[in-house]
């Protein structure tokens, strides 16, 4: 089970009093307040990679994949067979892959890194990867609490790699508590959209939030789980 870490000395402002997907600027980046930051409907991004102040974010439209609503393709169907899913074999080497400056509108830098690598380290934050013959192919990561899952970024190196992570993490996610856990996706991009990731006024993500922390963590972010392809 995760380990709770030292309280956050900030206090953050309530995001539904903001007009603004930016809420807040400052604090820090050690655990305790990045879950007290997710707690309340917050993430932490740089408004610019040169910006050495933090931003906190909770958008206005919130993207969010309903688990039963992810668009799989018959192509992706077959993508799937072709890869190993593993849970937490590989997250630094995933951040990694998310932070490749070459990557376009990159945003992850060595500080962002390195806090994502401690949550993980206390049992907050977990990847999904995709392998393929021995080798990681793409995959993705994100902090769980409760029920809820906040995806942080994916990455891929083989077509499909990312979306058979994503795949993945929903079939993970689905259980007897499925309606109510939360996949979180921060904002609806046109890719995401195509699969399935439709955005909720920012008042009803914290509703649907709150009701997602009273749930236990899924099974697979609470032990070892061993790499199986996705079905």
């Amino acid at each position: 089970m995760p380990l709770e870490p030292p309280p956050t000395p900030w206090s953050f402002p309530r995001p539904a009093g903001s007009d603004d997907d930016l809420v807040a600027y400052g604090a820090d980046l050690e655990p305790g307040t990045l879950l007290a930051a997710y707690r309340a409907g917050l993430f932490p991004m740089r408004a610019d990679r040169r910006d050495p102040q933090l931003g906190w974010w909770s958008p206005i439209d919130r993207g969010v994949l309903p688990l039963d609503g992810l668009w799989v393709s018959r192509s992706l169907r077959q993508s799937c067979k072709h890869f190993e899913v593993r849970v937490d074999s590989a997250f630094a080497a995933v951040v990694a892959g998310c932070a490749d400056p070459r990557r376009p509108s990159g945003w992850i830098d060595d500080d962002i890194a390195s806090a994502y690598l401690r949550l993980h380290q206390l049992g907050w934050a977990h990847s999904v990867e995709a392998w393929r013959d021995g080798v990681l192919a793409g995959g993705l990561y994100g902090v769980a609490i409760g029920g809820m899952f906040a995806g942080e970024s994916m990455f891929t190196r083989v077509r499909d790699a990312s979306k058979v992570a994503l795949v993945a993490l929903v079939e993970l996610l689905t259980d007897d508590a499925a309606g109510r856990r939360l996949l979180d996706t921060q904002w609806q991009t046109p890719h995401l959209s195509r699969l399935g990731v439709v955005e909720v006024p920012r008042e009803e993500y914290l509703t649907r939030l709150a009701d997602a922390l009273t749930l236990p963590l899924p099974a697979a972010f609470t032990r070892p789980a061993p790499g199986s392809p996705c079905r």
